[in-house]
């Protein structure tokens, strides 16, 4: 067995970028996002033809627009205080939970789309997104001095 140097211990490179876990977690959670995207699009469109994509479709963006605006928001409001950054996230948290609601009333009756693969896909998505966030967020060994 060869000796290879170990790794650096305290890795400092982004110790001066606050923002960093946060611009991961995004990255990690798209890419995450778009993978599932296309399994579930592969899967429901096979299984149900055109409803099914289109559940995963909107199941995809209910999700990822759901989870994805929390670290959007958070990063846009990095530079204020801590209170702003709150009422932000909390504002938005509001928002979206609106904005999720009026889309599911609105499409609660129609049938153009697989009501199975909407919620598979949706449930899917935000525990994996939830994941990776918290993932990427906590393997990102920032400096909390």
């Amino acid at each position: 067995m060869a000796n290879k140097p170990l790794p650096e211990l305290n890795d400092t490179t982004h110790a001066d970028d606050h923002n960093w876990p946060l611009r991961r977690a995004l990255k990690v959670s798209g890419i995450a996002l778009a993978i599932i995207g296309i399994v579930s699009l592969a899967i429901w469109g096979a299984l149900r033809d055109m409803p099914g994509i289109w559940g995963v479709l909107i199941g995809v963006a209910i999700a990822g627009g759901f989870m994805l605006m929390t670290v959007v928001v958070t990063l846009m409001t990095s530079r204020s205080t801590p209170a702003t950054t709150m009422a932000a996230v909390l504002g938005s948290w509001l928002a979206k939970i609106a904005v999720v609601l009026v889309v599911m009333l609105l499409i609660k009756d129609m049938t153009f789309y697989d009501r199975a693969a909407l919620a598979t896909t949706m449930i899917v998505s935000l525990v994996v997104l939830l994941a990776t966030e918290t993932w990427s967020v906590t393997k990102a060994q920032q400096v909390y001095i």
